[in-house]
């Protein structure tokens, strides 16, 4: 049972909304922070009611947020609005709840509430999950205490950020994959491939799986296992696309049993979200990933590049992920099964398992004044403002829009 904590323990506020990649880290420093004699509370947008686990069991509170419009003057109005009047919201707030610390993880409700938290003087911690900061956060990180980041940069940050690195915090049933041996196929026995796709599945691994697949040894295919996430609307046609190819295979919209699927699989196809390169590298398992390339400033090919540099993993981008290409990494990884230990060993070695106590000891750090952080940096009000504004002015050539088929 987790303790309660005293009422006149620290609050310490996390800010986080939208996809798993911000949510997750989140839910995994809630989970250490809770052990320890702190108040927690979650700053979100509409949708944080959904979230059960650790969040669910947290003080929530909503602000007006929602994504940064695109480039037509009526969105940007909009999206202007949204974003300031979810500032004064959460600065209301802020002021209310007198936390010690501010920790955002991004989606759309951070941004106005650290930029709250800064024009308060609270002290801040932003967390970036990705190997490049996203927009937002580089607009912050020089304003705020201390930023922790999941990945060594692919590219600068703000010259007055205060990095550290702490990894990218994963969910505790993943982390104790860790503790489970990875074993190599053997070269007559079964070979296990586990496809995830993201939070929607993807499209492209439904179109060129199965055909790479059918281009393999009947032998080899004949020792196949794959568990694949397609899209619900995929499902179909992708099962059909197997048919007749002699491979045992399971196909779903969403498994709710990963942890196990990763523990026994013997190599893991994804995108290269930060929330899957951290989890398969904390458990030690070899990967093949094809990152999506609309990502915001191509950060999923970051991602990938971070971890295959560590030779923990191979990377195929989406214009060369062909069904002749993988079938051949593929006969090759059944070759010379030895390639997916060393890429084991190597993922493993790399990671960071102990991210969210990593996590927990800054946010301890700057709650108790550690190296003299404990009091907000001295922002002026204007330049908060201006950043807060900076958020509807994105230059279209430093990103690219999330569009089209995954």
């Amino acid at each position: 049972m987790t303790p309660t904590p005293s009422p006149d323990a620290p609050l310490i506020v996390l800010a986080a909304g939208g996809t798993g990649g911000h949510v997750f880290p989140a839910e995994a420093l809630a989970q250490e922070l809770l052990g320890q004699d702190y108040r927690l509370a979650l700053v979100t947008d509409s949708r944080g009611e959904r979230y059960g686990g650790t969040l669910g069991l947290i003080d929530k509170h909503s602000i007006s947020a929602s994504a940064l419009a695109g480039h037509s003057i009526f969105g940007k109005a909009i999206s202007a609005v949204r974003l300031s009047v979810g500032l004064v919201q959460a600065y209301r707030l802020l002021k209310r709840l007198k936390p010690a610390v501010v920790v955002g993880f991004g989606g759309y409700a951070a941004a106005p509430t650290v930029a709250a938290a800064i024009l308060a003087r609270v002290p801040t911690i932003i967390h970036e999950q990705n190997a490049i900061l996203g927009w937002a956060n580089r607009k912050l990180a020089d304003m705020v205490t201390k930023v922790c980041i999941s990945f060594d940069l692919a590219r600068p940050a703000p010259e007055k950020a205060q990095l550290i690195r702490t990894g990218m915090p994963v969910r505790p049933a993943v982390a104790a994959v860790r503790a489970t041996p990875y074993h190599a196929p053997s070269i007559t026995g079964e070979f296990r491939i586990l496809v995830l796709g993201g939070s929607q599945g993807a499209r492209v691994f439904s179109d060129v799986i199965p055909a790479a697949i059918k281009l393999l040894p009947e032998e080899f295919r004949h020792r196949l296992e794959i568990s694949q996430q397609c899209r619900p609307e995929e499902i179909d046609r992708t099962m059909a696309a197997y048919e007749g190819l002699g491979v045992h295979v399971e196909l779903r919209h969403f498994f709710d049993n990963v942890p196990e699927l990763l523990a026994k699989a013997h190599v893991l196809i994804a995108r290269a979200g930060a929330s899957t390169v951290g989890e398969v590298t904390v458990a030690g398992r070899p990967s093949l990933l094809a990152p999506y390339p609309f990502a915001a400033d191509d950060h999923q090919t970051a991602n990938a590049k971070t971890l295959t540099t560590a030779g923990g993993g191979w990377m195929m981008p989406q214009d060369h992920f062909t069904a002749a290409a993988l079938a051949e990494q593929l006969l090759e990884f059944s070759q010379q099964p030895h390639l997916l230990a060393d890429a084991a060993a190597a993922a493993q070695a790399f990671s960071i398992p102990d991210a969210a106590g990593r996590m927990a000891a800054v946010v301890a750090g700057v709650v108790h004044g550690k190296n003299g952080v404990r009091a907000g940096r001295s922002v002026s009000a204007s330049s908060v403002s201006a950043t807060v504004t900076s958020l509807n002015n994105t230059n279209p050539l430093e990103r690219k829009i999330t569009r089209g088929a995954a």
